[in-house]
């Protein structure tokens, strides 16, 4: 039910997120959803990719500072008042959204998101019969 997600930590210098996608460039490592939030100093590049494991050890590799993380992936129609229901089942259970990012396939997006507890998020999912995929089928897409 969850999907790995490679956490980048990168300092705000010229070139550096290119560096970064070079590396997996090189080794045929495609993206399946990104995003990059800064602040003065560093940013931190989150990715979803066809092989996080291989995309891990090639980071190490490289010195790059990374981390793995399990995250949720869950369809929602294009909307806000869909986005909007699918957030709210997580907040009447008590759990917060610690960060989300989405990209649409299909007509349909994908919320990517990590909550504050990995298993009270599953079973808010089964209890509210929420779509998700996981990582196989986020690769496969």
């Amino acid at each position: 039910m969850t999907v790995n997600q490679i956490s980048i930590f990168i300092e705000n210098k010229y070139g550096k997120l290119c560096e970064i996608l070079t590396f997996l460039a090189n080794e045929q490592i495609r993206i399946v959803a990104a995003t990059v939030a800064d602040t003065s100093e560093y940013g931190i590049l989150r990715l979803i990719v066809s092989d996080p494991q291989r995309a891990f050890r090639l980071l190490k590799e490289n010195s790059v500072s990374a981390n793995l993380t399990e995250v949720l992936a869950i369809v929602s129609p294009s909307s806000a008042e869909s986005f909007a229901h699918t957030l709210c089942c997580f907040s009447r259970s008590g759990l917060s959204i610690e960060y989300m990012y989405c990209f649409s396939l299909d007509g349909k997006s994908i919320l990517i998101l990590r909550t504050s507890d990995r298993e009270a998020a599953h079973e808010v999912i089964r209890r509210q019969n929420l779509e998700y995929l996981t990582e196989n089928d986020l690769i496969n897409l």
